[in-house]
């Protein structure tokens, strides 16, 4: 039996479906509820997965259970016990996917290589890509795997940073702030979906919803997307990503990796930190 081997952090339906049979191969359900309404999203009236798919809760399980911020990063120690009971290898070739297209995914690559496994990508358009090319679901997802695995976590530093590092970075003409909110979540004219935010953004930031590299639950081609970063900032920039509570900054960080930029870092905390009316950190309102 072949091995797959992943050379893009983005694979296609049809990569996926002639990859099923590789022995190295691990398919997991990312899926997370979208906080605000997504055009692509698969209702999914009835539960539906890639057959053979195993879950990936980092919404309420593969997270720190130590903080009252939304699915934060675990320590490298829970990643990995998590990890071997899912019998994912250090060889493991994980193809990542959420029901709605290309939403909460991201994030769990983003997991994958902070914690050291470049063996990680997203399947492009997801569960609805994958239902329209008529390709095998079930109706059951794995919760475990029968053979524990020998996943190790090799955390990397600076692939995930926080609030203090953020702070810097806004007096940093070295670096850019790019937030994933919506347009009038980020000058603050249009509400928070979570309760007990301020409105508004990190100062010196630069919205980029990721509705602007993603549509119809696809990623934009990579000349596309450099035409988008472009825009915004230059490839020596060091990028930090934000948006709500770290999951849509994950899809604009793989985006900006697929348009060539590799200085790139996802703010875990995100607004649902820097915008906690508990907190003192700047908000600007425009």
């Amino acid at each position: 039996m072949s091995k797959a081997m992943i050379t893009s952090s983005l694979v296609s339906v049809q990569w996926l479906a002639e990859n099923l049979g590789a022995e190295n191969l691990v398919i997991l359900d990312a899926s997370m509820k979208p906080v605000t309404p997504v055009q692509s999203s698969d209702p999914q009236e009835e539960p539906t997965y890639i057959k053979g798919a195993r879950r990936f809760d980092f919404d309420q399980h593969i997270c720190d259970h130590n903080t009252t911020l939304p699915h934060m990063m675990p320590s490298p120690e829970f990643f990995t016990h998590e990890m071997q009971k899912l019998g994912i290898n250090k060889d493991s070739a994980i193809v990542v996917y959420d029901y709605v297209g290309v939403y909460s995914s991201p994030r769990a690559w983003w997991m994958f290589r902070a914690m050291g496994h470049e063996l990680v990508a997203v399947l492009d358009g997801g569960l609805p890509a994958w239902k329209k090319a008529d390709l095998p679901c079930s109706s059951q997802v794995e919760l475990s795997a029968d053979k524990r695995g020998d996943f190790e976590s090799q955390l990397l530093n600076g692939l995930f940073v926080d609030s203090a590092h953020v702070l810097e970075a806004t007096a940093d003409p070295r670096y850019a702030i790019l937030d994933a909110r919506s347009e009038g979540r980020f000058h603050g004219v249009e509400p928070e979906p979570r309760a007990g935010l301020r409105s508004g953004h990190i100062p010196g930031s630069l919205n980029l919803p990721f509705a602007q590299v993603v549509v119809d639950g696809l990623v934009l081609p990579p000349t596309e997307l450099d035409s988008v970063f472009s825009k915004l900032v230059d490839k020596e920039q060091n990028l930090i990503f934000s948006c709500g509570s770290g999951v849509t900054a994950c899809i604009t960080a793989l985006a900006g990796e697929l348009a060539g930029y590799s200085k790139i870092a996802v703010y875990d905390g995100s607004w649902s930190e820097w915008g906690a009316e508990s907190s003192n950190f700047p908000v600007v309102k425009n």
